[in-house]
């Protein structure tokens, strides 16, 4: 068994867990009732072969255009119109999909549990190419118009070729000994390839020949165990204007700017599931299953709602006026920007939900871990 999913498992009783054989083990709490404010109305459902499958994959679907791609564990790729459903086309790859979707300059790419990393003609779903990078490929790439940029488990950023997946450059660096099962997703902009690695660190790469620009500790391991120490940057980067916002597992929440590097402010926090933004505050669900709306300027907590404790909630999502989480039930949750109320709450997937909602305009993406997908508008209430 991989280091990964040892500390996954490791880390996931201690998040339910106890403190004594005596002690009984915290279930998630119940669901609260409340008076719905919105209608979450269904426009479209689609299923997505076998959806995440049980290697705790985040195979976060991707809207490019007019289309919305989403990938299974299996290997199969669909191309849908994000407003209708309607299947453009399908590509079963037949390799196990750990890394998906990414999409942007008429390529759909995906990477495998091979280390391997696909690119497809966004129009047809055809191979374009294949390339083999060190190790497995836990997160969506992400691409330029010039390379497309892969964060492996092990903690290596490689840029390839986006017209032949040739490797242009690789940087690595030394993995924490635990670490959560998975990667954030690397970002890149036409001058910085960016990503958040297992030491708690964001390091900033130059495109062209990946020499680093900065290196920048977001936190810092402490405690006597391996487990105490483990600070991974899992849930992927937020990029708004110059300001990088990352957040880390047993860390901190923080602010930076993105050419220098310089920590523009941060505060204590804990998830695996990154960060979304709005009306001027940063939204985080934390590993405790608390969701907060922090003042990107003071960095003062505007509100927190922990009634979904030990819910498993997946990373928020900002759609109109609310936060969307999705949690271990498959059931979709809308909290107020304005002071974290439940609004609205629906059921995905009763296999759960780990993959954070997308959003695409007055569209919400969920996508379950059992396969399904919907697509979400909002009707008030009468």
């Amino acid at each position: 068994m991989r280091l990964k999913t040892l500390a996954l498992l490791t880390l996931t009783l201690l998040a339910v867990g106890c403190s004594s054989n005596d002690t009984k083990e915290l279930e998630p709490a119940e669901l609260p009732k409340f008076n719905a404010e919105v209608q979450l109305k269904k426009e479209w459902s689609r299923s997505i072969g076998d959806g995440q499958g049980e290697t705790y994959n985040r195979l976060t679907p991707v809207v490019y255009g007019d289309q919305i791609y989403a990938a299974d564990v299996t290997g199969l790729v669909v191309s849908m119109d994000r407003l209708t459903g309607k299947v453009n086309w399908k590509q079963d790859l037949e390799v196990p999909i750990s890394g998906a979707v990414g999409a942007g300059y008429g390529l759909v790419l995906v990477g495998t549990l091979r280390g391997e990393v696909l690119a497809l003609d966004v129009s047809t779903g055809e191979e374009r190419w294949r390339s083999q990078v060190s190790s497995e490929v836990l997160a969506a790439p992400a691409v330029n118009g010039d390379v497309v940029l892969v964060q492996t488990q092990d903690d290596r950023l490689i840029a390839l070729d986006i017209d032949t997946g040739n490797q242009r450059w690789s940087y690595e660096s030394s993995p924490a000994v635990l670490t959560l099962r998975g990667t954030g997703a690397p970002l890149l902009t036409n001058q910085l390839a960016v990503a958040g690695l297992s030491s708690g660190k964001v390091i900033a790469l130059d495109t062209q020949r990946g020499l680093p620009v900065w290196e920048q500790r977001v936190a810092i391991p402490q405690g006597r165990s391996e487990l105490e120490r483990v600070v991974d940057i899992d849930g992927g980067l937020l990029l708004s204007g110059g300001t990088l916002y990352v957040a880390t597992y047993q860390g901190r929440l923080a602010a930076l700017d993105l050419e220098s590097g310089r920590i523009l402010w941060q505060r204590d926090a804990s998830t695996s599931s990154g960060v979304a933004l709005g009306y001027g505050s940063v939204y985080l669900s934390q590993a405790s299953g608390t969701v907060e709306g922090v003042d990107e300027r003071s960095t003062t907590v505007l509100w927190s709602n922990d009634a979904l404790a030990r819910r498993q909630l997946s990373g928020p999502s900002v759609f109109s006026s609310y936060v969307a989480v999705g949690d271990m039930e498959g059931y979709l949750h809308l909290l107020s920007q304005v002071d974290g109320r439940f609004v609205a709450r629906t059921r995905i997937d009763s296999a759960g939900m780990r993959a954070h909602p997308v959003v695409e305009g007055d569209w919400l993406y969920a996508y379950g871990n059992g396969g399904k997908l919907v697509a979400l508008t909002i009707r008030r209430q009468d």
